[in-house]
C-alpha cells in the first residue's frame, strides 16, 4: 500500500521532462532524481559530447533520457530543439529552467556586456525555453513549469548584482506565468537554494572566510548539496504538487531565517 500510495502521488511515469543545464551540477542531480521517479529526461546543455556523457549516465542507471544540445539565450535554436523533441515522440510536459551563468564583482566595474550576459542565459533563457513548450502543454491541458531561482532574489551580499537582479526578474517571471496559465492546467514555480557545493560556486568553497560566513549563516551550519535540491523539483512536478502555484520555495538550511 505505502509503495503503491508513493507511486502514485510522486511518481513521474509518462511524463517527459526537459532540463537545462542538466549535464552535470545541481542539473544532473534534477535529472537523477525526475528520471528515478519515473520521468523521461531530455538533457540540455552547450555541445553534443557534453549532452551524449550525461545520457549515457542516466541510461545506465536505467533512466530513458535523450540529449538535446542547444544554447538557452537563442530563442531559434531552442525553438528548433523543441520542435524536433515533439517530431520524435519527447515532446516535454515538464520544464526545468536551470541553466545559469555568473559574475562576480562591483556594479561600477561591471562592463553592460557582463550584465546583459546573465540576463540573456537567466531569464531570456527561461523566457525562451517556457515559450517553445507551452504550446505542447497548452494541447496536453497539463504541465509543469519549474525555474530556477535563488535566495540572492530575496536577500543579496556584495559582489553579485547582476546575478540578484536576474534571480529577481525569475521569482516575478514565476508569479506572472502561475497567474496566466494555472487555470489552463499548468502549474509554475521557482526554486531558491541557497549556497550549494557545485563547480558554480568552487570560487566561494575556497575561501575560508566565506566558508566562515556561511557556517555563522546558514542554521544547519553547511553547504547543500545537489542532492538536497533535487527532490524539491520531484515534489513540484508530480501530483504531490499539484495546488502549488507561483510559490518561491527557498532550500537554504534556514540562511533566510536567521538574516
Amino acid at each position: 500500500m505505502a509503495a503503491d500510495y508513493l507511486t502514485a502521488t510522486f511518481g513521474l511515469q509518462g511524463r517527459t521532462a526537459l532540463i537545462t543545464g542538466a549535464a552535470s551540477g545541481l542539473g544532473y542531480a534534477i535529472a537523477c532524481s525526475l528520471g528515478s521517479a519515473g520521468a523521461r529526461i531530455v538533457v540540455n546543455d552547450l555541445s553534443d559530447a557534453i549532452c551524449a556523457e550525461a545520457v549515457e549516465k542516466l541510461s545506465m542507471q536505467g533512466i530513458a533520457a535523450c540529449g538535446a544540445p542547444f544554447d538557452v539565450s537563442d530563442a531559434h535554436s531552442v525553438n528548433e530543439a523543441v520542435a524536433r523533441l515533439s517530431q520524435d515522440g519527447w515532446k516535454p510536459d515538464i520544464l526545468v529552467s536551470n541553466a545559469g551563468n555568473q559574475n562576480r564583482m562591483p556594479v561600477i566595474d561591471q562592463a553592460p556586456e557582463a550584465w546583459q550576459s546573465l540576463f540573456d542565459v537567466h531569464v531570456n533563457g527561461a523566457f525562451n525555453c517556457v515559450r517553445a513548450v507551452l504550446p505542447n502543454m497548452l494541447e496536453k491541458g497539463d504541465g509543469r513549469i519549474i525555474l530556477m531561482c535563488s535566495v540572492a532574489a530575496l536577500a543579496s551580499m556584495p559582489g553579485i548584482s547582476a546575478y540578484s537582479a536576474a534571480k529577481g526578474a525569475l521569482a516575478a517571471f514565476t508569479r506572472s506565468l502561475a497567474v496566466e496559465y494555472g487555470g489552463k492546467g499548468i502549474t509554475s514555480n521557482a526554486l531558491a537554494p541557497g549556497f550549494v557545493r557545485t563547480k558554480f560556486t568552487v570560487a566561494l568553497q575556497e575561501r575560508d572566510q566565506f566558508n566562515d560566513f556561511l557556517q555563522d549563516s546558514v542554521p544547519l551550519g553547511r553547504w547543500a548539496q545537489p542532492e538536497d535540491i533535487a527532490p524539491a523539483v520531484v515534489y513540484l512536478a508530480s501530483r504531490a504538487g499539484s495546488f502549488v502555484n507561483g510559490h518561491v520555495l527557498a532550500i537554504d538550511g534556514g540562511l533566510l531565517a536567521q538574516m
